[in-house]
């Protein structure tokens, strides 16, 4: 109960200095609202942001199994080839390294100015791609070395080896990688809606750009929240997701 309350309290705290702060200072609400502001442009504005949420966050899901199709997959080939993974691991880096917005143009492009859905999906796809690769990378390696030798005694192929022995042991490595990239996914998803900005897709990056457009803060910091509230739910859900699959990983 006290992991609740401890940051509940801390909240309330902050709001309640950030509202007397800024009336007692008389600063603009177009700088910075009080948080009775922010609750009011919550309010009257929650059917459109929560709409703009859905998008946000279908895209990202999407992008995600999408991420995660590719990214396990091409972490099982390199398993049965390491020679392959010394070719795809700094191609991988290379993508991981490379800011989102500085590509954001060059794949609108590519996917096609009257279709922005489809590049916010690829620069989401690129962001969660990562750290699922990675995770799977270093599960497929992590089997027990006793069990190594034991299919070495059987002469075992390395494709049954894969399937049986390490693909099992990456689970943990593989949820943790997953839990990773779905907050990236969000981010990746935002970033690149930001840099499509065309409103062809109005998600809550529209939202946001639309609002500071208008000088409506408190409709940008509303929607700030809305994107934070859906990035701590499926954080949450993917914690829980996580616990289910160790607990079944530990007692298959």
């Amino acid at each position: 109960m006290s992991k609740i309350l401890a940051p509940a309290l801390l909240v309330v705290i902050l709001l309640a200095a950030w509202e007397a702060a800024v009336r007692a200072m008389g600063v603009p609400a177009y700088f910075l609202p009080p948080p009775s502001g922010v609750a009011t442009a919550l309010a009257e504005n929650l059917p459109s942001l929560l709409g703009a949420a859905w998008i946000t966050l279908s895209t990202a899901v999407v992008a995600l199994v999408i991420a995660s199709l590719i990214a396990t997959g091409l972490a099982v080939v390199v398993g049965l080839n390491p020679l392959l993974e010394a070719a795809v691991r700094p191609l991988a880096s290379v993508l991981q390294v490379t800011p989102v917005v500085a590509i954001a143009p060059l794949v609108l492009i590519w996917a096609g100015i009257d279709h922005p859905e489809r590049a916010i999906v690829a620069l989401a796809v690129l962001v969660a791609f990562f750290p699922i690769f990675s995770g799977a990378v270093t599960g497929l390696r992590a089997a027990d070395p006793d069990l190594e030798r034991l299919f070495d005694l059987y002469g075992a192929r390395r494709w049954s080896r894969v399937m049986r022995l390490r693909l099992p042991s990456a689970v943990p490595f593989l949820l943790e990688g997953h839990k990773v990239g779905a907050g990236l996914a969000i981010i990746g998803a935002v970033v690149a809606e930001f840099g499509a900005g065309s409103g062809g897709v109005r998600g809550l990056a529209w939202q946001i750009l639309d609002a500071g457009n208008k000088l409506q803060t408190a409709r940008m910091i509303a929607a700030l929240v809305v994107l934070g509230i859906m990035g701590v739910a499926l954080h949450a859900l993917l914690e829980l997701a996580e616990r289910a699959g160790l607990s079944w990983w530990r007692g298959r």
